[in-house]
C-alpha cells in the first residue's frame, strides 16, 4: 500500500499509522456505551429503560416534569441570545458518530457560582433538585464536527476550546439560529442536560484564565493523549476538567488528536487513570486486614471492601428500582482486563479508579469488592455519582476485621439488597475463598 494514501510521505511511518487506527478503534469499543449499560442508567418509573419514551415524549419524562417545576424553562429561554458565564462546560454527543454535535454549555440563570454547574466532584451534598436545575439552566449550542477536527478547529470549535482550557467561568455570548429545543437528555455516563440549539455565533466576553500546568499540556504536540491525562491529575487538575479537555481534542500528539464523545470520554479518562495507578499499586505490600467503607448520598449507597490479597477487583452494582432486586457484577484479576465490563460497563470504571486512589496514597495493595446500590430515590444523574461516593467513603474511617466472614456480616448489615442476591451475582467472594483453602493446604 502507498504510505501516501493515509498522508504519510515516510513508509516508515506507515505501521505506526496502522496501529494507532486500531488502537483508536478498540478504545471507540471499549468506552461506547451498550445497549444493555442504557437499559440500567437511562431508566425511570415511566420508561422502565426505554430510552425512546422519554425521546419521542419528553412531557412524559417524571425528570423532565420535575425540571419544569424547578425552572421556569418556557420563559427563560424564549429567545435565542444568551450570555453568561460558561462553568466551562462542553457537550459533545455521539449521534452520528464520526460526525459530532459539539458545542458550549452557557448558563440562563444566574447563578453565584456558575462553576458549580459542571462540577461533580462538588455535587454530592447537595439535593438531587439541585442537581436536576443546575444541569436544566444549561443551555448547550449545537455545532456539526468531525472527530479530526480537533486537528484544524474553526472558529466556533476554536473558542470552545478556549473555554474548556479556562480553570474558571469565562463569560460567554451564544447566539442560537432559533429558540432552544425543551427536552431534557438522560444519558447513560454523563450529567442530564435540557434546552439545546444550533449555534448561530459565540464569543468570549472576558479572557480564559488557564493554568500552566494545562497550557504546557496543550501545546505539547508530541505528548501522547493518556500520557497527558495523568501529567494533568498529578498536577492537581481536575478529574471533570481533563475529561472536558479530551473531549474536545486538546489532549495527544497533533497528528492523532481528536474529539471524543462526552459520555465515552469519562469512561476512558477513568480508564487510563486507573491504568497508571495500578501499575504502582502491584509494587506495594498488601494489606493485612479486611476494610469496610461505606458512603451514602442522592439515591444511591456505595460500600467498598478492602481484602488482604494481591490486586483484584469487582464491581457489583444493584438496584431496588424494578419490581425485584438485580444484581449485575464484573470483574478483573491481578493482571487487570483488556475486554470491557460489559455487565455495568461505565459504573465499574468510576468505582475501580478510586480504590486504586487509595491504595496509592497508602502505599498498599488489596482486592476490593465494591458495591453499588440504586435506590427507588434515584433518577438518572450519570456514573460520577459512583465515583465521588466511592471517593468519599474512602477518606472516612474504615471498619476493620480479621476475617471475611465478620466483614461480609457487617456488610449485608449495611446493604438493602437481601445478601442472597450480592453472593449469587460475585465471582471474587467465591475465588477468594477458594484462594484460601489452597493457601492452608499449600501451608499446611
Amino acid at each position: 500500500m502507498n504510505p501516501l494514501w493515509l498522508g504519510i510521505d515516510d513508509p516508515g511511518r506507515l505501521e505506526i499509522a496502522f496501529l494507532t487506527r486500531r488502537t483508536i478503534r478498540l478504545q471507540e469499543t471499549l468506552y461506547r456505551p451498550a445497549r444493555s449499560e442504557q437499559s440500567h442508567e437511562v431508566s425511570c418509573e415511566i420508561c422502565k429503560g426505554n430510552r425512546l419514551v422519554c425521546v419521542q415524549n419528553s412531557s412524559r419524562c417524571p425528570v423532565f416534569l420535575r425540571a419544569k417545576s424547578l425552572v421556569d424553562i418556557e420563559k427563560v429561554v424564549g429567545k435565542t441570545e444568551f450570555f453568561g458565564a460558561s462553568p466551562p462546560g462542553v457537550f459533545l454527543g455521539s449521534y452520528g458518530y464520526p460526525n459530532l454535535l459539539a458545542g458550549p454549555l452557557v448558563p440562563v440563570l444566574q447563578e453565584p457560582d456558575p462553576s458549580l454547574l459542571d462540577a461533580p466532584d462538588r455535587w454530592l451534598d447537595k439535593s438531587i433538585d439541585e442537581l436536576i436545575r443546575y444541569r436544566f439552566a444549561l443551555v448547550r449550542g449545537k455545532s456539526t464536527v468531525r472527530v479530526q477536527d480537533a486537528r484544524n478547529p474553526g472558529k466556533t470549535l476554536s473558542l470552545v476550546q478556549e473555554i474548556v482550557m479556562s480553570e474558571t467561568p469565562t463569560d460567554t455570548e451564544l447566539v442560537l439560529k432559533k429558540k432552544p429545543y425543551v427536552r431534557i437528555n438522560l444519558l447513560t455516563r454523563s450529567s442530564p442536560h435540557g434546552p439545546s440549539g444550533v449555534v448561530e455565533r459565540l464569543s468570549l466576553a472576558s479572557n480564559p484564565d488557564v493554568p500552566r500546568q494545562i497550557d504546557k499540556v496543550v501545546s505539547d504536540t508530541d505528548l501522547p493523549a493518556n500520557e497527558g491525562a495523568q501529567s494533568l491529575y498529578r498536577n492537581g487538575i481536575s478529574q471533570q476538567h481533563i475529561v472536558r479537555m479530551f473531549s474536545i481534542g486538546l489532549l495527544g500528539a497533533s497528528r492523532t488528536r481528536r474529539l471524543v464523545p462526552t459520555e465515552w470520554s469519562i469512561t476512558a479518562i477513568d480508564d487510563i487513570l486507573a491504568k497508571d495507578l495500578r501499575s504502582k499499586v502491584s509494587d506495594y505490600p498488601r494489606l493485612d486486614e479486611f476494610r469496610l467503607f461505606s458512603a451514602r448520598s442522592v439515591g444511591n449507597n456505595v460500600h467498598v471492601l478492602l481484602l488482604p490479597t494481591s490486586w483484584m477487583f469487582e464491581a457489583l452494582e444493584g438496584w431496588l428500582t424494578g419490581p425485584r432486586p438485580e444484581v449485575f457484577g464484573d470483574y478483573e484479576l491481578n493482571r487487570g482486563r483488556k475486554d470491557y465490563p460489559t455487565n455495568i460497563a461505565g459504573a465499574y470504571h468510576a468505582s475501580r479508579l478510586p480504590v486504586l486512589e487509595y491504595l496509592n496514597k497508602n502505599r498498599r495493595q488489596a482486592g476490593a469488592i465494591v458495591f453499588l446500590e440504586v435506590t427507588k430515590e434515584w433518577v438518572p444523574l450519570g456514573v460520577w455519582r459512583f465515583r465521588e461516593l466511592a471517593r468519599r467513603a474512602l477518606t472516612g474511617d474504615p471498619s476493620r476485621f480479621i476475617n471475611l466472614e465478620d466483614a461480609l456480616g457487617e456488610a449485608w448489615k449495611r446493604l438493602l439488597i437481601p445478601y442472597r442476591n450480592w453472593a449469587e451475582a460475585s465471582r471474587l467472594l467465591s475465588y477468594y475463598k477458594q484462594q484460601s483453602v489452597l493457601d492452608r493446604y499449600v501451608s499446611s
